[in-house]
């Protein structure tokens, strides 16, 4: 079965919350009934409604269980001479990539920096000014 082909231009006017559409990966789909069953509420479909959400949708690290339920929303797909190269993150939920280790390293500074200091300034401010 061949699915419905769309151009950018169709896309585009669908852009609010009565026709709500998005690319994603070269596929159209229609969120429209969706708007206010996303978990992160409508106000982040309706900001990428009527263009291409793909950075937009692996930027927020969807689960396989979403991209599944994205099945259901498919009306067709860019016609071929608007498709774009797809660049999918692979997200490997098992061990921690150097990346993330670094990440976490960093995460960790950024909140223990302060407890320390806030820490050695308790401890400063009980000795010199409650004696």
């Amino acid at each position: 079965m061949s699915l419905k082909q769309f151009s950018t231009k169709e896309i585009e006017e669908h852009n609010d919350n009565k026709s709500t559409w998005v690319v994603i990966h070269n596929k159209v789909y229609d969120l429209t009934t969706f708007l206010n069953e996303h978990p992160g509420g409508e106000e982040v479909l309706l900001e990428q409604a009527g263009k291409n959400a793909s950075e937009a949708f692996e930027d927020v690290g969807h689960s396989s269980d979403a991209r599944e339920l994205m099945n259901k929303y498919q009306i067709g797909e860019l016609i071929e001479s608007e498709r774009k190269e797809v660049h999918s993150k692979n997200v490997d939920w098992g061990t921690p990539s150097d990346e993330s280790e670094s990440t976490n390293q960093s995460s960790f500074k950024s909140w223990a920096v302060p407890v320390i200091l806030g820490i050695l300034a308790t401890i400063l401010y009980r000795t010199y000014f409650q004696s």
